[in-house]
């Protein structure tokens, strides 16, 4: 008798906090998962200049395809000018960063300021080829 197989469906929220968008994960980012989750992530950061911050406290597990997920949602912001925080408390996650070679690749931080997306100072940049000033930090 075969099998029949469901995808598990990701279980994250998304918000927008001046102009940020917080989306909070759940759960495991695992094969399954990343592959529904790419694609959300993948419309939230079509645009110019995307501000993204991922909520990663509530994840109980991630697997390296988690890890390349979030690899791939950096490497399009930061080719549309954007920027993108991680926030994570566990130390285990840190860990899987240190051991995968990303610790200081994204910006990650243990806690949201006063409950919106972390920010840092401001300042302009223009991204190159893309006539566009970006204000970011």
């Amino acid at each position: 008798m075969a099998e029949a197989h469901t995808m598990p469906a990701p279980c994250h929220t998304e918000r927008v906090v001046g102009g940020t968008t917080v989306v909070e994960l759940r759960g495991e980012i695992d094969l399954l998962t990343a592959q529904i989750l790419a694609a959300r992530l993948d419309a939230l950061t079509a645009g110019p200049c995307p501000d993204l911050v991922l909520d990663l406290r509530p994840v109980s597990f991630i697997d390296c395809s988690g890890l390349a997920l979030l690899c791939r949602t950096r490497n399009r912001v930061l080719a549309r000018c954007g920027r993108l925080r991680l926030i994570a408390d566990s130390p285990r996650f840190q860990r899987i960063l240190r051991c995968a070679g990303l610790a200081g690749v994204f910006a990650t931080y243990t806690t949201p300021s006063r409950g919106s997306p972390p920010h840092s100072r401001r300042r302009q940049r223009h991204c190159h080829g893309r006539g566009m000033t970006v204000s970011s930090g």
